[in-house]
């Protein structure tokens, strides 16, 4: 009878529609997901449960902000190799509504809360105009990733902001602690950015290494902060700051080159028309 059982269940398995069953980059991409579902979960037991119940305990606050950053690092990195694995190896034809919808939780819900729990606990930030921006990061994740599901670009490009990159950066910038205003200011330009038609190179090859190695940093910057080690604030900050000014940077280099590829076509096409 055993016997008969397992080949019933092979039979099973081999009866399953195609659709329905699950290859190695989709699991990555249900990694993903639930790094992003930890993220909120760390966000409100460890920042936002202890504010509202007037816990003093800090440092408890900075290892939960730290844990759930840097479970959205681990869900970039999920979302990175899932790519990677799908195009060497295969995807269900599922896979790339997986992807979409764990993109949302990790990159979209995950920061959008980040700053909404950023507007209830920090003492110059207004509660409601910290709903908006982070209503507002959430729907620009929302847009880009349906823009991304319909439109059709050249190979080796985003349009837009990638929304773990745009995600990582609204983060930095709460991070960085800075006056609401600019913060304000600043998390909605990057949201601007993610529904802009910017064009962004995929990581690919050594930018695929670069990002890993920066993640896998940033991750390293995180645990110093969150533990107290010396000079660890300064570390975080550092960081943080070059994610925003990278943030920043590379939508000018894209429009400069964007710029400087149309004035030489308009200058080969005044060349072609003279006798």
């Amino acid at each position: 009878m055993p016997e008969a059982d397992e080949e019933s269940d092979a039979d099973g398995a081999e009866d399953m529609p195609l659709s329905m069953r699950l290859s190695i980059a989709d699991t990555l991409t249900l990694g993903n997901a639930t790094c992003g579902f930890m993220a909120v979960y760390f966000t409100t037991t460890g920042i936002l449960i202890p504010h509202l119940t007037g816990s003093e305990e800090t440092g408890m606050a900075r290892h939960s902000a730290a844990t759930a950053v840097i479970l959205m690092l681990m869900a970039a990195i999920f979302d990175l190799f899932d790519g990677l694995v799908a195009r060497k190896l295969r995807s269900s034809p599922m896979g790339a509504e997986l992807d979409n919808l764990s993109d949302l939780i990790s990159f979209g819900l995950a920061p959008a809360y980040f700053v909404l729990v950023y507007g209830m606990v920090a003492d110059d930030a207004h509660q409601r105009v910290s709903a908006l921006a982070a209503i507002v990061v959430l729907l620009a994740v929302v847009l880009r990733l349906a823009r991304f599901s319909c439109v059709t670009l050249k190979d080796g490009m985003f349009q837009g902001m990638p929304s773990p990159f745009g995600a990582l950066t609204v983060v930095s910038i709460v991070l960085l602690e800075l006056p609401f205003v600019p913060t304000l200011l600043a998390i909605i330009g990057v949201a601007w950015l993610m529904v802009s038609r910017v064009e962004y190179p995929k990581p690919r090859g050594i930018l695929a290494v670069a990002m890993l190695s920066w993640i896998v940093g940033a991750m390293g910057l995180l645990a110093a902060w969150a533990f107290d080690a010396p000079g660890g604030q300064l570390l975080l900050q550092t960081g943080c700051a070059l994610q925003v000014v990278l943030g920043a940077v590379i939508p000018l280099f894209a429009t400069a080159r964007r710029v400087n590829t149309f004035r030489d076509n308009r200058r080969e096409a005044r060349a072609a028309q003279l006798p």
